[in-house]
């Protein structure tokens, strides 16, 4: 199947430091180091750390700086080996990244914790070589993680959880969350903004917005620290509109999930760590496997989801399933894979996606005889063929919108993008101005799905 900051953006802070020191006759010798702290939060942040290599090249390489507070502490790194003693960091070239030719970069990340104003370090090394420089950027604010505004889908549920077969909210009971997902973040950026996050919160009284971060495609692999940055910008977006968000790790190609198995807990320790006081948040670690045995998705699941619990002990997590997320239905399986060897862990839910014009009655009995035994969300689905094209089937998508209404199913429709195809909500170029919402910029998948997700909530609180 194709998947081809309201954020209280915390002000990054950026240290560009350029020198060129005197070299032995040998070598050229020169660093820039670019400090950008992303995100931050009541004792905590994240930062970005870029090194360029203004000299000759290099092969091995280690970065270092300390502290002026002594109050930091490094909690997750990634793209390096990382070390701390005292205040002061160690950051060493893993394989892939050894060497840095001239005007190589290689760019890290990591979460830490703070006491006290978390200053800025005053100087880096890199291989021993000083890179200093004039200081600039301000220091962000800690985020107030406000309370969500009250009589929003979140401010009415609270943190929610896994009862039986349902989602239940903080009055344990059952819930369908109904929203829209992103397409692409590398490709449709400019339609997550302020203007269409207030449209999907107040026009379509959306209340899920999933977050669709590819990992490979132009993805998280090619910046890991921007794309978690823009994910973490986006979760407080939908914080401050009182939406759940769903953090999609966007896997499709290649279908194997444990080819993504180290990015995966790269990440989502980052973003668990940074999120894990927030309510509205919901993760689903692996979109849509292919072409694997559900066993190897559940050897997947159990090691991805453990790297969640050790940050956030509380949150709903959402295991994909075999054949593209369709209980194995698209493999010639069905859901007795999963009712039989479930995933060890306790408040998981499991994908299903299906496209309404290509996936019809079979897809459906399967839902309705799994959701008597699994809880399920439908983290994904189009209102046309599996390709993301084609025409509406209206009668087929009726149908499966009505069902997942019966089941109290929670689902996210594909794509509350502009692209040029039929599972997009809006006319290709909606996304270069401000109207998200009235039937002028709406195709005919988006003016359905906003009829369907703008009806009133049935959210109960006793």
């Amino acid at each position: 199947m194709k998947r081809l900051l309201a954020l209280l953006a915390t002000c990054a802070m950026v240290l560009g430091l350029t020198v060129l020191v005197s070299p032995p006759a040998a070598a050229a010798t020169g660093c820039k180091v670019d400090y950008t702290i992303t995100n931050q939060w009541s004792g905590g942040f994240q930062a970005g750390v870029k090194v360029t290599n203004l000299g000759d090249s290099i092969s091995g390489w280690t970065l270092k700086w300390t502290w002026p507070d002594g109050g930091q502490k490094v909690t997750q790194g990634w793209n390096g080996t990382w070390s701390q003693s005292g205040s002061a960091v160690s950051v060493t070239n893993v394989d892939w990244n050894r060497t840095l030719a001239t005007g190589g970069a290689a760019d890290l990340g990591f979460t830490g914790t703070f006491t006290g104003a978390n200053p800025k370090p005053a100087a880096f090394t890199l291989n021993g070589v000083a890179c200093t420089g004039t200081i600039g950027g301000e220091e962000p604010p800690p985020d107030p993680d406000p309370d969500p505004p009250t009589g929003t889908p979140v401010g009415i549920n609270g943190q929610l959880k896994v009862c039986g077969v349902y989602l239940c909210n903080q009055y344990n009971r059952p819930i369908q969350l109904r929203g829209m997902s992103t397409h692409g973040l590398q490709w449709f950026s400019k339609c997550y903004n302020n203007a269409s996050l207030d449209a999907l919160a107040k026009d379509w009284k959306s209340d899920l917005f999933r977050i669709a971060m590819y990992v490979q495609e132009g993805g998280y692999e090619t910046d890991p620290a921007g794309f978690t940055s823009r994910v973490n910008s986006l979760v407080d977006m939908a914080e401050a509109r009182g939406m759940y968000a769903m953090i999609d790790f966007h896997t499709l190609t290649p279908g194997d999930p444990n080819y993504n198995l180290d990015r995966a807990k790269t990440f989502f320790a980052s973003v668990a760590a940074r999120n894990a006081d927030k309510k509205h948040v919901i993760y689903e670690i692996a979109n849509e496997p292919n072409g694997v045995s559900w066993a190897t998705i559940k050897s997947y699941a159990e090691q991805v989801i453990p790297v969640i619990r050790a940050a956030d002990p509380d949150a709903v997590i959402i295991v994909g399933t075999r054949g593209w997320s369709s209980l194995g239905v698209s493999d010639g399986s069905n859901e007795t894979e999963v009712i039989n060897n479930p995933v060890n862990a306790s408040n998981i839910m499991y994908a299903f996606h299906f496209y309404a014009a290509s996936h019809t009655d079979t897809y459906r009995a399967a839902v309705s005889r799994a959701a008597a035994k699994l809880p399920l969300f439908v983290t994904e689905f189009g209102t046309v063929t599996y390709t993301g094209g084609g025409a509406v089937d209206r009668a087929s998508s009726t149908a499966w919108l009505d069902l997942l209404d019966r089941l109290k199913i929670g689902y996210a429709n594909w794509t509350y993008s502009d692209a040029n195809e039929g599972s997009a909500a809006f006319k290709p170029g909606t996304c270069n101005g401000t109207d998200y919402s009235s039937s002028g910029v709406l195709t005919e998948s988006g003016a359905l799905l906003k009829s369907r997700i703008s009806t009133p909530d049935s959210f109960p609180t006793s």
